[in-house]
């Protein structure tokens, strides 16, 4: 009987501390988050713009970085560089196709810690095109609302060709560059509340 007992007590233990060492999950907080992305234009001045509609879930382990993960996903369609002729051309089959491919996903498979900050490994996909990319991001948090909800930050700031994910419309220059350059600067912002 008493094995029994100390058999259950373990199990029990395992399963509480399996419980406190859990990822936590927390949800965007649209209104306190941004994606955003710039490019060249004739090769002078960078047209910036933003994605207005996007959703996603941060799963954060303090106690192993490894169980962490990220999820993203982004409406093509809500493409905003405020001029409405420029962002119908990019929901086009020039651009983004986002009739087609109506979204742009981020699906992360490890999380890794370095002195500078965080990697995400993971799967991005944009306009039907999926590729292992790395992202380099800087976290913060979590700490406590004004409503003492649980909040942390995540930034990121890297680069894309959007030539590798067959978003290929430009036209040469005569001076040689071209009227929409390749190289995408991307700047998101995540502000997550826990759940």
């Amino acid at each position: 009987m008493r094995r029994v007992m100390v058999l259950l007590a373990v199990v029990v233990f395992a399963g509480l501390a399996g419980t406190v060492w859990a990822a936590d999950s927390y949800t965007i907080d649209v209104a306190h988050s941004s994606v955003g992305f710039a490019v060249k234009h004739l090769g002078l001045s960078k047209v910036k713009g933003t994605f207005n509609e996007f959703s996603g879930t941060i799963m954060f382990d303090t106690a192993d970085y490894a169980k962490s993960s990220v999820s993203v996903k982004i409406n093509a369609a809500s493409i905003d560089t405020d001029n409405e002729g420029r962002d119908e051309h990019l929901r086009s089959a020039d651009f983004f196709e986002t009739e087609k491919y109506p979204e742009i996903t981020f699906v992360s498979e490890k999380i890794e810690k370095t002195a500078e900050g965080y990697l995400a490994h993971g799967n991005f996909t944009m306009h039907g095109v999926t590729k292992k990319i790395v992202l380099p991001f800087v976290l913060t948090g979590p700490i406590k609302g004004m409503m003492g909800e649980e909040r942390l930050a995540v930034e990121v700031e890297t680069k894309l060709d959007r030539q590798d994910y067959g978003i290929t419309f430009s036209k040469a220059l005569d001076t040689g560059g071209l009227v929409v350059g390749n190289e995408v600067s991307v700047d998101i912002a995540l502000e997550a509340v826990k759940k």
